[in-house]
């Protein structure tokens, strides 16, 4: 880097080149002709033997149930689609998304909650799995207007619903009118809803411009090519999994395959054996914890030093031994973790480098294709979360005293707008800039670091702000603390707001700390206890945690792992 010049002059000046498409069906012809005899996807047959599937073979897939959506008379119209990870949800999303617009819902709803996203969204017709499709079948008196259902994995036609390929060869072969399709890259295309429940939920509205302008931003920083070969883990529903961990290796010639469920991770890396993945930090936590465990069983105690990481007081040997057996443990090819969805521990990001695995995490939204900054291949911050993607930027909105405020953003990832709300849209969307409703402050340099949401926020009496994010982070690196959920509790009497959590012990090294498999009630609370006051002696008086509750049971989540902040959690 040149003397005086930023990170982001730098940055802007050595993009990674890449085609800039404005429509993925643009894309998909691009890319089969490119790569036609190349593999695209690696997917078990009926015998759990694993097939490749060539880009050729891809685009004609996506084809073919394009010409039947438009056969059957869905072209223009809400196509929903529902189901687990797998490449008939990623080629039936892609024709979706080009014959009409593709509503992905997901499978973990409430029969109820989907019937009310199939109503608002008026959709026509939902291709899924038969488990999710029997559910709406049963309350299907619920449904505004009639719709057709096509199963992915039912293996004959009932009276319920359509085989998934009986559907994808309804059309005559000898006419290719999706071949014939124009889109405007600048229309409505996606409508994906933003919450697991319709109280709280907004559609949001994306066009291939938005999708396409994201996945090249993404592919200028982070080197995605031919050689790339991708674990999906991470529901493909949400745009962070959709549009990085399928549209962006598509678009670069990668391969994909899909895990078989979280208790098959392991196995499934041994499979597929791929050299990136996508994780939340909820994951990569889990994985970072066997790691060390064992280590911990495997290594002499003398090298486990306090204050200092594992890799630090190996001697060289053994370093390179410990590394290898990581990272075969891992499938031996991985070399990158990508993550989002939720803040993470730094510390995580310093220790699977130790191991010799790069991870990169980013800032992202629904509403903005989704991501907005992020840690590249260029420049990283172990505690930021990064820089602004090509095309993009970001500021913050009225800074306070310590630069924090609300971040804004704008760029061609930006959406449309709310389907249907008007009222919401203008909220959000000013003067060309998207009000994320979060909190940050940017560095010097212009890195990005969250702080909070603006309706999380807790106001003290004197009007000293606290961000329940940054005392859940102190809070869940203590040991003995598994999970927690910063709240405030306003005292009636004394009109004072006060910090409270809820916290979720971590059983298994509370176990192993006091020696025994049966800790008491009592022993417990010591310990959380311990651990709380650890915390506040780090913080300011007006931030302190004056009350905490232990749960004995686990955080209701969302599908990405983050703890819900109403709702049961709040009881």
């Amino acid at each position: 880097m040149k003397n005086n010049q930023s990170e982001i002059e730098y940055l802007k000046a050595n993009y990674f080149k890449r085609p800039d498409y404005y429509t993925l069906k643009e894309m998909l012809y691009d890319v089969s002709e490119k790569y036609s005899n190349k593999t695209a996807f690696r997917i078990k047959n009926e015998n759990k033997e694993i097939i490749n599937i060539t880009y050729s073979e891809y685009k004609k897939d996506v084809e073919d149930i394009g010409n039947s959506l438009i056969k059957n008379g869905y072209k223009n119209k809400k196509i929903a689609i529902i189901g687990k990870n797998s490449y008939k949800w990623a080629i039936t999303y892609l024709a979706a998304s080009i014959v009409g617009i593709v509503v992905p819902i997901d499978k973990e709803l409430h029969t109820e909650d989907i019937i009310n996203f199939l109503n608002i969204s008026e959709s026509k017709v939902i291709l899924g799995d038969s488990k999710n499709l029997k559910g709406i079948i049963d309350e299907k008196e619920k449904l505004n207007s009639p719709i057709s259902y096509i199963s992915f994995d039912s293996e004959k036609q009932d009276n319920s619903f359509i085989t998934f390929e009986e559907f994808k060869n309804d059309h005559d072969e000898s006419k290719n009118e999706f071949e014939k399709i124009e889109i405007n890259p600048n229309e409505m295309h996606f409508l994906l809803f933003t919450s697991g429940t319709t109280g709280n939920a907004k559609g949001v509205c994306l066009s291939h411009r938005n999708i396409c302008s994201n996945i090249t931003s993404v592919g200028n920083i982070v080197k995605v090519s031919t050689k790339t070969s991708i674990m999906s883990i991470l529901p493909i529903h949400h745009t962070y999994e959709c549009t990085l961990g399928y549209l962006l290796v598509t678009s670069s010639g990668g391969q994909i395959a899909y895990c078989d469920g979280l208790r098959y991770i392991p196995q499934n890396l041994n499979e597929y054996k791929p050299n990136i993945i996508l994780s939340v930090p909820l994951l990569l936590e889990n994985v970072h914890k066997k790691i060390m465990k064992t280590l911990k069983q495997s290594l002499p105690e003398k090298y486990f030093v306090e204050d200092k990481h594992i890799m630090d007081t190996l001697p060289f040997y053994l370093k390179i031994i410990v590394k290898k057996k990581i990272l075969k443990s891992l499938g031996g090819n991985l070399t990158k973790i990508i993550v989002g969805a939720a803040p993470l521990n730094p510390y995580l990001v310093d220790s699977f480098g130790k191991f010799g695995i790069t991870v990169l995490s980013g800032y992202g939204l629904t509403e903005c294709s989704p991501l907005v900054a992020g840690n590249n291949d260029f420049f990283h911050k172990a505690d930021s979360c990064g820089l602004p993607i090509p095309n993009v930027e970001f500021k913050i909105d009225n800074p306070n005293s310590e630069g924090v405020g609300e971040i804004i953003t704008k760029g061609p990832n930006v959406m449309l707008g709310y389907y249907k709300n008007d009222q919401e849209t203008n909220k959000v969307l000013k003067d060309g800039w998207f009000h994320t409703g979060d909190l940050g402050k940017i560095d010097k340099k212009g890195y990005l670091y969250i702080t909070g949401r603006c309706k999380n926020l807790i106001i003290a009496k004197d009007g000293k702000n606290v961000y329940p994010e940054e005392l859940e982070t102190l809070l869940d690196k203590e040991d003995f603390i598994l999970e927690s959920l910063v709240s405030g509790r306003l005292d009636e009497q004394t009109k004072e707001t006060y910090v409270k959590a809820q916290i979720k012990p971590n059983l298994d090294a509370i176990k192993e700390y006091l020696g025994k498999e049966q800790p008491t009630q009592e022993e417990i609370f010591n310990l959380i206890d311990k651990s709380v006051k650890n915390v506040n002696e780090k913080i300011p008086n007006f931030k302190h945690i004056r009350e905490f509750k232990i749960r004995d049971n686990e955080f209701e989540k969302t599908t990405t792992q983050k703890i819900k902040r109403y709702g049961k959690n709040l009881d």
